[in-house]
């Protein structure tokens, strides 16, 4: 198979929100899209925030959370495009100053400098939205053209049931269908 005869490849990060157990929605959206996916998640989203034997059968692929050592083979191809869902205010802030700690920080931060299309579904309750140095990593991941959707806090509505998470709005910022 040749580089042109492949499937775009998408990386989904996953960061520790409560809302991270549907992220198979957005796996199941893009697979439907004709995207072959490969999850990367925070060390902390590794810890139960999502069903990972779950992931690992649906992509085929083992999720990523640690670096990898040099002699290893590289597990995903370079990305077509990231999606970053949930994106947690933890790792907005760290992607926007540069502080790559992580695998999953790491490769937005380089990601970005290459040019991928990126798109993040921010959930992040308000407090925290109102801090300045969250509205300050917006402004700088959008001038890098960062793609936003609209910001979810998880709170209930007025019927006590709380709105549903947008997974596929993601692949639409992404403009692929």
């Amino acid at each position: 198979m040749t580089p042109q005869d492949r499937k775009p490849f998408l990386y989904v990060v996953v960061c520790a929100a409560g809302i991270a157990t549907g992220v198979s929605k957005l796996i199941t959206a893009a697979q439907e899209r004709d995207w072959e996916v490969g999850v990367i998640a925070t060390p902390v989203a590794m810890g139960g925030f999502f069903d990972t034997a779950a992931v690992e059968a649906q992509t085929g692929r083992p999720i990523r959370s640690a670096w990898r050592s040099p002699a290893d083979p590289r597990p995903f191809p370079p990305p077509d495009a990231v999606v970053v869902a949930p994106a947690t205010f933890n790792t907005v802030n760290k992607w926007a100053a540069g502080l790559a700690d992580t695998l999953a920080v790491g490769t937005l931060c380089e990601a970005a400098g290459l040019g991928v299309p990126i798109a993040v579904l921010p959930c992040v309750a308000d407090a925290l939205a109102a801090h300045p140095a969250y509205q300050d990593s917006l402004i700088r991941l959008r001038g890098m053209g960062v793609r936003f959707g609209e910001p979810y806090d998880g709170m209930p509505g007025e019927d006590g049931g709380r709105p549903e998470f947008p997974w596929e709005s993601a692949l639409d910022l992404l403009g692929r269908r």
